[in-house]
């Protein structure tokens, strides 16, 4: 916590578990911190060293900061609208209120409504700009790649696993209908047999209503032989090292939001599989960089894995190509940059550091 009278921008986090909008701040508000921003944010879920606020903070939110005379609200949830509306209108606190939108879907009425009381609005991705019904900015989210970078030592390579076989193909998220993790499994049933060079990992949270989804696929597993080379990881504490192990990532999602996976697997220079769902399609420069399926279609999924399984260093080439790619389109300074433009223009004064005009 730090006294709020240089902060510019409040950056609430109004959910305890970790999310792709959770992970977006977890990357994004230290980015610009760093390029000289006065930003904190207010809620559970993020980690300790993150620049924030307390609730108990709230009421010198009355006084203006130095040097505007406003602070913006930049939401990116309807809870975190809805309280941004609360303390302008009911508290009649100086604030400008922004909206981050990455939603891939036809909006409620009542979120319509919170929307409609923005004072601007981004959308993460040109497609979930076209859900939108007001004036927007399309700002794409970007990856750290200081921190999602390609294979540097040993502890990055196959080997470091333990597991079997000379290459690694991936699905990392949720473990859920939605994330289409089934779909990887099946198709790593269906292919592994023809490839024996390849091992296939999964990692990510199995919740309580979902345990019986994943008891089913690792029932498959068992049925088809295969639980050697189809591993379950769990929730492990650092992902980062494990994309840079890959071979291939596999984004198979049948619903997404913006999705960062695919961005953080190809800025460590791993080739990417992905369905369209959510921002997938607008990340991946097909044929360079990987391939983009249509979200639910399990055959096309398997054809665009088979190709790299059969020859690994297309594999390597798309992955090499996808480093650059990510670097020139999708950096997290990117998203930092367009984002102090619609600060700026909120607050009336130039917040975009010398060194980047």
């Amino acid at each position: 916590m730090q006294t709020l009278s240089g902060i510019k921008v409040i950056a609430p986090n109004f959910k305890y578990r970790l999310s792709g909008v959770t992970s977006t701040l977890i990357q994004l508000v230290p980015e610009q911190r760093r390029r000289g921003l006065g930003v904190v944010t207010l809620g559970p879920g993020l980690p300790e060293d993150m620049p924030s606020m307390s609730f108990w903070q709230l009421p010198a939110l009355w006084r203006r900061p130095e040097g505007a005379s406003h602070r913006i609200w930049h939401a990116r949830r309807n809870n975190e609208m809805l309280t941004g509306l609360i303390l302008r209108h009911v508290l009649r606190m100086p604030l400008k209120l922004l909206f981050t939108s990455a939603a891939q879907r036809h909006h409620s009425r009542y979120t319509r409504f919170l929307i409609s009381k923005m004072d601007a609005v981004v959308a993460t991705s040109g497609r979930s700009g076209s859900f939108l019904k007001v004036a927007h900015t399309v700002i794409r989210h970007g990856v750290d790649t200081a921190l999602f970078h390609p294979p540097q030592t040993d502890e990055d390579g196959m080997t470091a696993t333990g597991l079997p076989g000379r290459y690694l193909v991936g699905c990392f998220g949720r473990v859920r209908h939605q994330k289409g993790t089934d779909l990887f499994v099946k198709a790593m049933i269906e292919l592994l047999p023809h490839y024996p060079a390849w091992t296939a990992v999964i990692s990510g949270r199995v919740t309580a209503e979902h345990t019986a989804f994943a008891d089913t696929l690792k029932q498959q597993i068992k049925a088809a032989g295969l639980e050697e080379r189809i591993r379950f990881l769990g929730e492990v504490a650092d992902i980062k090292p494990w994309y840079r192990r890959l071979s291939l990532y596999v984004a198979p999602s049948r619903n997404e939001g913006f999705g960062l996976t695919p961005l953080e697997a190809m800025a460590s220079q791993t080739a990417v599989v992905a369905s369209d769902a959510g921002a997938y399609g607008e990340q991946i420069a097909p044929g360079e960089t990987g391939a983009v399926v249509p979200a639910g279609d399990y055959e096309s999924l398997r054809d665009a894995i088979r190709p790299y399984l059969a020859d690994p260093s297309l594999a390597e080439q798309h992955g090499v190509q996808g480093v650059a790619h990510v670097r020139r389109h999708f950096a997290l300074e990117r998203e930092a940059e367009g984002l102090e433009k619609v600060y700026s223009q909120l607050l009336g004064q130039d917040l975009t550091p010398p060194s980047s005009a």
